[in-house]
């Protein structure tokens, strides 16, 4: 499958098992999980094509198992991915742009409409996160001291440390950045 189909296909999935499953007919259950084969015939796709946007995906969006799939993290519908608490590292990172850093020095890093705050563990993924909505700001998140204070950390199967929010005691900004 050509590059442009592949990120096409994978937009449809994000939309339809992280946001919006009923406008293509389908049914997440409590923990996400959708069948693969009402996934394919809903999308008017093949389990071919669906298991290359799995397996080339670059941030490991999807989870296939046993027939079923779901995304692995970033649903704003009600759903319970069971993910397994965990310490995290000292630091970890958000990317994000210029535009919201007011907001996140008054409110700290919130989910927004999704159930969690999502975070890297390496500055190139927050780049890469922030990126998406113009030239990135990668913000340094104390998720030890943040962990030590008693708040939750889970961690998803791709590798995604989630969080219910991210006080602004917690952030910091880098030096070497330029933005207002």
């Amino acid at each position: 499958m050509q590059e442009k189909e592949m990120i096409r296909l994978s937009k449809r999935m994000s939309r339809h098992l992280r946001h919006a499953p009923q406008e293509v007919g389908l049914t997440l259950d409590p923990a996400g999980w959708v069948d693969l084969d009402d996934l394919v015939r809903a999308l008017r796709t093949t389990h071919d094509r669906v298991r290359e946007v799995v397996a080339h995906n670059d941030k490991q969006r999807f989870a296939v198992e046993g027939g079923r799939i779901r995304a692995s993290q970033g649903h704003t519908v009600q759903v319970d991915l069971d993910l397994p608490t965990a310490e995290p590292p000292a630091v970890l990172y958000h990317g994000t742009v210029a535009a919201a850093l007011p907001d996140i020095r008054r409110d700290g890093l919130r989910p927004m409409r999704r159930h969690d705050v999502h975070l890297s563990a390496t500055t190139d993924t927050a780049i890469r996160v922030g990126s998406r909505r113009g030239k990135p700001v990668v913000l340094e998140v104390a998720a030890g001291r943040m962990h030590a204070d008693g708040h939750e950390f889970r961690i998803s199967a791709n590798g995604v440390w989630l969080t219910p929010a991210v006080p602004p005691a917690y952030l910091r900004e880098p030096d070497n950045q330029n933005h207002p």
